[in-house]
């Protein structure tokens, strides 16, 4: 058993400690707002927090986050950041197809939280190796500007 906290809850969770993040979120918790992308650590369609950090839940054991808080897209909302973050999203029209904007959206709110007011350098580096196949990428980082405009801070 392998205890987590996911968005608040509590889970023991009865997988083989390889079990992939992802697949214990999506397949046994039923938390499908995060995607599989690529399987490798590359895309970050699979990003969750794993104690306030972004995480590739894709690569990342079940037994890696024993003890830990996982946030996902489902509950970033819960705080000032993540509101903010979703809003500035909406109002920018970010999404196209919207299969990477989850883990879009978790990048830009852990980034948000440790830097309120990035620099355009900044936000270059956390987003990179979140892919985007719409090319939405200018949208995004408007986004993240208008969100840290907003004053989304902790």
């Amino acid at each position: 058993m392998t205890p987590v906290t996911i968005n608040g809850r509590r889970y023991n969770v009865d997988l083989p400690e390889d079990t992939p993040l992802l697949w214990t979120l999506r397949d046994h918790l039923g938390l499908t707002g995060t995607k599989f992308g690529c399987g490798m650590a590359l895309c970050g369609a699979c990003t969750v927090h794993v104690d306030g950090q972004p995480v590739r839940s894709c690569s990342t054991p079940i037994s890696a986050v024993a003890n830990k808080k996982i946030t996902t897209i489902e509950a970033v909302g819960a705080d000032k950041v993540g509101k903010a973050v979703q809003a500035a999203w909406v109002d920018m029209g970010v999404p196209q197809c919207g299969y990477c904007q989850a883990g879009q959206v978790m990048s830009a709110t852990a980034l948000l939280r440790r830097t309120p007011k990035p620099t355009d350098a900044e936000i270059g580096e956390a987003m990179s190796g979140n892919i985007c196949r719409c090319g939405t990428y200018t949208r995004i980082r408007a986004a993240i500007q208008r969100a840290a405009r907003q004053g989304a801070t902790s």
